[in-house]
């Protein structure tokens, strides 16, 4: 493992930091977020209703608890803490021309805590948290015109934070709204607020993708400027596609699947739409507004690495070619692989393999930004959390990693497990979907004493960072 390896772990905003009014902030998208359960997806309302729970207007109390929960990422050993900037505590409707002082003061707070003990801050952009009055006002990313006020927003966060931030992200998997039946996506990856059955979801989603492809790559070139120093990625979620078996409209289903979801990172790393998109929008009329400085924006606007989630593989069968673009609920179990509590294959051989496809598709260092396994976790009377479960999942995949670099020669500048502390899900609302090395006393429904305990992959991970993966 390179001496320089980024050990640390991954939180987003919205679902730690709670505060949802608090100091100017404004809603978010995230706000809007009712509780659900596995099986059951989050409904988004229009506003805050009476009388529904909202389980990320509190989070874990971040916002005030920080200096805790960085001291105790600090014990651990983190190099990097990768987190997002809450979008509406900076601009609390998006489209202000001045900020919100408090919010910036906010974050000046929370890196130089991070600073103080040597930890690199890692910031996404827009991590989910899009300001709701963004989508009110302007239907979200379908709005030429939030270009713009992205661009504003990244200019004030890139020249606010230029000394004390130099790993950046700009959308966080930007390619999850791919599979546009699932109104979820379509709300938090481009306030896109549609019913599932909606017959212009997926012409509507492919336009504001193009406007989001257009902004991030005006926003690496911008921070570039700003600072030549800073290393600005792109975040996709990368689940590889798996042909159920060798029969060639397996094959060929596969394929055009992992097309379906990855072509995002074409456009991000290459500067261009790969062909078999540009035919597929030539052959719909899709994404009509395009033009030559769009197309000069990318090219001059590609990303300094890939940052990438990995938490399972899917795998297909198809009985004739599709002629559609692909989404999850057309995957079938694969009969090799376990799942987890929540349904999710367990395949830490994905991991390698993922790393192996992204580096020889577009040559780019690679970031793992997320990976981790949602579970429940029980107390002792002593307050011990004996999560052997935990730390097996993360021994495969650290060890499925090592093998990609040491093996495959591939070049991973990290490794930042999710939920580090436990946090909200973003899927389901809940609390009791644990990721973290460190407990968060609070169940579904908000109630608890916010105490942090540490679990027995607290004491793993430490030792793993110590060792720089020597010691597993």
């Amino acid at each position: 493992m390179r001496n320089d390896f980024l050990w640390g772990g991954a939180v987003a905003a919205h679902q730690l930091e709670g505060a949802w009014n608090v100091d100017g902030k404004g809603p978010s998208i995230a706000d809007m977020m009712t509780a659900a359960k596995h099986g059951v997806e989050r409904q988004i309302t229009e506003g805050v209703q009476p009388g529904q729970y909202y389980p990320n207007h509190h989070g874990i109390d971040f916002y005030h608890q920080y200096p805790t929960d960085i001291k105790l990422m600090a014990e651990m050993g983190f190099k990097t803490f990768r987190t997002s900037i809450a979008w509406s505590r900076i601009f609390p409707k998006g489209d202000e021309t001045e900020p919100n002082e408090a919010g910036l003061a906010f974050y000046d707070r929370l890196f130089a805590e991070c600073l103080k003990y040597g930890i690199q801050p890692m910031i996404t952009l827009s991590h989910f948290e899009m300001p709701y009055h963004l989508i009110e006002a302007y239907g979200g990313w379908r709005n030429r015109k939030l270009i713009g006020f992205f661009l504003h927003y990244s200019e004030t966060v890139f020249k606010r934070y230029q000394h004390q931030v130099n790993y950046w992200m700009t959308f966080n998997e930007i390619n999850n709204q791919t599979d546009y039946t699932k109104a979820f996506f379509m709300a938090t990856n481009s306030g896109l607020l549609l019913k599932p059955d909606d017959p212009e979801a997926e012409a509507l989603m492919l336009q504001a993708a193009h406007y989001e492809l257009v902004a991030s790559a005006l926003a690496v070139k911008l921070g570039h400027q700003i600072n030549p120093e800073f290393k600005i990625g792109n975040m996709i979620n990368m689940t590889p596609i798996y042909p159920l078996t060798a029969k060639p409209q397996d094959i060929l289903a596969a394929q055009q699947a992992m097309q379906t979801r990855y072509w995002f990172a074409d456009v991000q790393t290459l500067g261009e739409y790969p062909s078999y998109m540009e035919a597929y929008f030539k052959r719909h009329n899709y994404r009509p507004d395009i033009t030559t400085a769009d197309r000069e924006a990318l090219v001059a606007g590609t990303v300094d690495y890939i940052g990438l989630s990995y938490y399972n593989s899917f795998t297909i069968q198809a009985d004739e070619l599709p002629t559609h673009f692909i989404g999850e609920a057309e995957t079938i179990p694969n009969p090799y692989l376990k799942a987890s509590d929540w349904g999710w294959s367990v395949d830490p051989t994905g991991l390698r393999y993922s790393l192996n496809w992204l580096n020889d598709h577009y040559h780019k260092p690679l970031m793992i930004v997320e990976n981790g396994l949602g579970a429940v976790d029980q107390v002792t009377a002593d307050d011990q959390i004996h999560d052997e479960y935990r730390i097996a999942y993360l021994r495969a995949h650290i060890q499925a990693m090592q093998a990609a670099i040491d093996l495959d020669g591939v070049d991973v500048m990290g490794y930042t497990p999710w939920g580090c502390i436990d946090l909200i899900s973003a899927g389901t609302g809940q609390m009791s979907k644990r990721y973290g090395f460190i407990y968060v006393d609070q169940d579904d429904q908000g109630h608890g004493s916010l105490r942090r305990l540490k679990k027995d992959s607290f004491y793993w991970y430490q030792r793993v960072i110590a060792t720089n993966g020597q010691k597993l």
